[in-house]
């Protein structure tokens, strides 16, 4: 099987999150994107919601439990004080969580969604781990977050370099963001905004010809655009337009 035909857990239908969610989600991402030190802020959320540690203590996480479980990605971090991490996680982001009688449950403000919680947090810590904490970090999340379908995050990673960026590369930056946008609206099965962030995005990654090149390296989304344009073709089939847009390949992003 190859790399475009694999499906990211995330690649299918989502629900749209409540705000609090959203703003709980992207308050983490951001500070582990501006200082990849910050990507053990991820850890906690990935802990504090995994079904089966809710399962198995349900009426709150033991605090040694929850350090025990964030030890090893943590380590994979490069962070060996997990209880230090813990300590400066919660105290950061008092939302974080509900201390009980009996442990730490997930903060009220995650409603029923704890589980969805943990996976987001877990994948996207996953795909940041990976990365070197270097120049190109930035950029380099873009890609990774894309690859594992976690669009919205993508569209965080790669804003903070747009913001910064004058002429083509601006220009090509802002069409992998629309492109990104649009694969989050096909999350939501929203066809109207799909079309429109699609069609912008088409109009200003023409001129790239697949290949984007930064200064921190060459963005290769040459399937991913293919992909993309055979989707476009596909939205105004009505009621059968999801069951095609859904068949065509996954859409990756290489970075070189």
């Amino acid at each position: 099987m190859s790399c475009a035909d694999q499906r990211p857990i995330f690649f299918q239908r989502q629900p749209a999150l409540p705000l609090l969610v959203q703003r709980f989600l992207r308050m983490r991402l951001e500070a582990a994107l501006e200082n990849p030190k910050d990507r053990a802020l991820l850890v906690w959320p990935t802990v504090l919601g995994a079904p089966k540690l809710r399962q198995e203590f349900p009426g709150g996480l033991p605090e040694q439990v929850i350090i025990s479980h964030a030890a090893k990605m943590l380590h994979d971090l490069g962070n060996d004080d997990p209880e230090a991490s813990w300590r400066e996680g919660i105290a950061r982001f008092p939302d974080t969580v509900e201390q009980g009688h009996t442990g730490f449950r997930p903060h009220p403000d995650w409603g029923s969604l704890g589980p969805l919680v943990s996976l987001r947090s877990g994948m996207a810590l996953s795909a940041l781990t990976e990365l070197s904490a270097d120049e190109s970090y930035r950029l380099k999340a873009g890609p990774v977050l894309f690859n594992s379908a976690l669009y919205h995050e993508t569209h965080d990673a790669l804003e903070g370099i747009w913001k910064d960026a004058e002429g083509s590369l601006r220009n090509g930056l802002q069409g992998l963001i629309l492109m990104a946008a649009g694969y989050h609206h096909l999350q939501l099965h929203n066809l109207n905004g799909m079309k429109a962030v699609w069609e912008e995005c088409l109009h200003r990654l023409g001129d790239f010809k697949g290949l984007l090149d930064t200064p921190w390296g060459t963005v290769d989304h040459r399937d991913a655009l293919e992909f993309t344009k055979e989707r476009m073709a596909c939205i105004d089939f009505g009621a059968e337009a999801f069951k095609l847009l859904w068949a065509i390949p996954v859409p990756r992003w290489e970075i070189s």
